[in-house]
């Protein structure tokens, strides 16, 4: 299973970004995702989860969630904004992979059994930082996750 991975568009989904995500069975958007719009076109490419970010403060965004919690396969998959606002251990429920956003430094990253994944910004550039996306692919119980930079 291909999950597309996406956050802080700010506004701008580029070109390069959806067709980077075409063909996934499920997109994420972790949040900063500017007009509402924008979800309806990833949303015509395949099902959407999309959680809310800082910036998202429009009143059609204040019925987001701030976090998402998802089953793909046999992979608990938790979706955050800012992964300094998770506090591990308040429930049960464990994620074997954290997909976050907020910082726009892609990255992928493995700490304590969990898969941790930035897409990056797909949005409008900030500092040298690079233009991303990620994708997720599971498989059963295995998860592993790459980044895609996109051309600036």
């Amino acid at each position: 299973m291909r999950i597309g991975l996406i956050s802080d568009t700010h506004g701008l989904l580029r070109a390069s970004a959806l067709e980077a995500l075409r063909g996934s069975a499920q997109i994420i958007h972790a949040g900063d995702i500017g007009p509402a719009d924008l979800l309806q076109t990833l949303a015509a490419e395949a099902p959407l989860t999309v959680v809310r970010g800082n910036n998202d403060s429009e009143s059609w965004a204040q019925s987001l969630p701030e976090q998402a919690r998802l089953q793909l396969e046999s992979i608990r998959v938790l979706v955050v904004h800012d992964l300094k606002t998770w506090v591990p251990g308040i429930d049960s429920w464990q994620p074997q992979v954290i997909v976050s956003g907020h910082s726009h430094q892609p990255s992928v990253r493995q700490a304590n059994g969990v898969l941790y994944v930035n897409p990056g910004s797909a949005g409008p550039r900030r500092f040298r930082l690079p233009i991303a996306v990620a994708e997720l692919l599971i498989s059963g119980a295995q998860a592993q996750a790459r980044i895609i930079e996109l051309p600036p």
